[in-house]
């Protein structure tokens, strides 16, 4: 890739993550074009589509899902507190963008969406805690019900601006059905 190109690129995602946190997923392409100061066809060219463009935004993201799980992991604590830290961390991480949440709880097991590896990233840090909680869950959860319960917590408060001690509560519900 020359240069210039390059740095179109990377201004584009840099627009791209502030309008998204400020406006949400659906902001219009070509006002993420404008604010970069590039043409529509530029932008097109480096991101066919809007998922292309949030999946490039979201690549910076992935190393925070990894230092967040860790952090959970290495605090310690009882397996209920253990699960609210990562549970409150989740929606952090999800929410961090408007309509981040549903986006990605939508996507979690869709094998097409070009944001699934980034979902994968999301699994496999729920599986981490939930590997290090195996004897403390009740049998059968797995990280995609994990996912799809916190996240639709977090679409709801994302969409609502909800209270975090009322998403708190909603959490405890979660980690109490969770625990044997």
């Amino acid at each position: 890739m020359r240069a210039d190109a390059a740095r179109n690129r990377q201004k584009i995602v840099e627009v791209a993550r502030v309008l998204f946190r400020e406006r949400g997923y659906d902001v219009p392409l070509d006002d993420i074009a404008k604010a970069a100061g590039v043409g529509p066809g530029t932008l097109y060219r480096h991101f066919p589509n809007r998922d292309s463009l949030i999946d490039a935004v979201m690549q910076a993201w992935v190393d925070r899902v990894q230092a967040s799980v860790d952090e959970t992991l290495t605090e310690g604590g009882d397996a209920r507190a253990m699960l609210l830290r990562w549970f409150g961390r989740y929606v952090a991480l999800i929410t961090l963008h408007k309509g981040g949440a549903a986006k990605i709880t939508g996507a979690m097991d869709d094998e097409t969406s070009p944001i699934m590896t980034k979902c994968q990233v999301l699994r496999g840090a729920n599986q981490q805690v939930i590997d290090t909680l195996s004897g403390d869950l009740r049998p059968g959860v797995d990280s995609l019900q994990m996912a799809r319960l916190v996240g639709g917590v977090a679409t709801v408060a994302d969409a609502s601006d909800l209270p975090r001690p009322t998403v708190d509560q909603m959490l405890e519900v979660i980690a109490d059905g969770l625990l044997r």
